[in-house]
């Protein structure tokens, strides 16, 4: 089996890069990024000399690029984790950026699919894209759930996918789309709120809450997701939409409490100005993919665990958090926490 994975030097991709090739003796990878602020070679660190792996610089929006790349290398499929992420970016400027990596990346890579008769492409998105949903509203978004993104990047994430629905509705291109609930876990981009509020309580810096704290997402472990897109890569039917979550919705000041019951300390935290166009709560159905025979392992009642062994990894590489941090700051001086 052979691999093109897109983005595979940021947070979710790195992940799923050493998790299938730890699972899958015969998977080749090749990972396609362009190194932007959050990819970092470091994250594939111990696979990089293995010659299973290909490490490739690129921008998915450069047709000819991937073009010359997926019929050179004949990938089984591919799957694309390369995104402007951001939120806070995409509000305060970048935004043409977002609209290159997420909406023209896909259908770049769409595109390169169906010229080269590539038997899958996987495309990642977010949960972000349906929108928000009341803080008591009982219902979960599922894969009827129209679009409703009220953030510029939800809004191109949203475009993405719709391209990716258009290629196999006109042309039987062979595309699974997921929305993913918020990860975390280990290599994760350290001014995201779960380890900006790690390192922040350990040197004893307030930690910024948007608001009153209140918001609400469905945390899922990082490997969780990287097990569903494997399931996906055998069971997925082409053409449909898989949500993927833990079922595990906690407030951004619960996951701040659980964090200092982890770190055994107080965090102080600082309230600031809410962020314009603010999801209030995310919640995913994920029974269309637990069909498929997935479920997370660190659901609600492990979601502690999945923590404390995050907190761990963090703890024990502060040199990779400190590194990645001091070049983020140097590319964007004006990012802050984002949830």
């Amino acid at each position: 089996m052979k691999l093109l994975v897109s983005g595979g030097a940021g947070f979710i991709g790195s992940n799923f890069v050493r998790y299938v090739m730890e699972k899958h003796a015969d998977c080749r990878v090749i990972n396609f990024d362009k190194l932007t602020y959050a990819g970092n070679p470091e994250n594939l660190r111990e696979v990089a000399d293995d010659p299973r792996y290909t490490f490739v610089k690129g921008d998915i929006a450069d047709q000819v690029a991937v073009d010359a790349l997926v019929e050179e290398s004949k990938p089984d499929a591919i799957v694309n984790f390369a995104a402007e992420t951001h939120v806070d970016r995409s509000i305060h400027g970048g935004l043409r950026d977002f609209v290159f990596a997420n909406v023209m990346g896909p259908q770049v890579l769409c595109e390169a699919t169906k010229k080269f008769k590539v038997p899958l492409f996987i495309q990642i998105s977010t949960d972000e894209v349906y929108g928000s949903l009341g803080l008591d509203d009982r219902a979960k978004f599922t894969e009827e759930t129209a679009f409703a993104p009220n953030m510029p990047y939800a809004a191109c994430k949203a475009g993405g996918d719709l391209v990716c629905r258009s290629y196999f509705q006109t042309f039987k291109t062979p595309i699974i789309v997921t929305h993913c609930s918020n990860n975390y876990g280990p290599y994760q981009f350290p001014e995201k709120f779960i380890p900006q509020t790690v390192f922040k309580a350990l040197a004893d810096e307030s930690v910024p809450i948007y608001g009153d704290g209140l918001y609400v997402r469905d945390w899922i472990h990082v490997n969780d997701h990287c097990r569903a897109i494997d399931t996906l890569m055998t069971k997925g039917a082409p053409g449909e939409v898989y949500n993927i979550g833990a079922d595990n919705e906690r407030s951004n000041i619960d996951v701040v409490m659980m964090l200092r019951n982890i770190l055994g300390k107080e965090i102080q935290t600082v309230r600031v100005a809410d962020r314009p166009g603010h999801d209030r709560r995310y919640a995913i159905d994920a029974a269309k993919m637990m069909k498929l025979g997935w479920a997370p392992e660190y659901g609600r009642e492990k979601f502690e665990e999945g923590l404390r062994r995050t907190v761990g990894w963090y703890q024990e590489n502060d040199v990779w958090v400190n590194q990645l941090r001091k070049r983020s700051v140097e590319m964007n001086p004006h990012i802050r926490v984002a949830v």
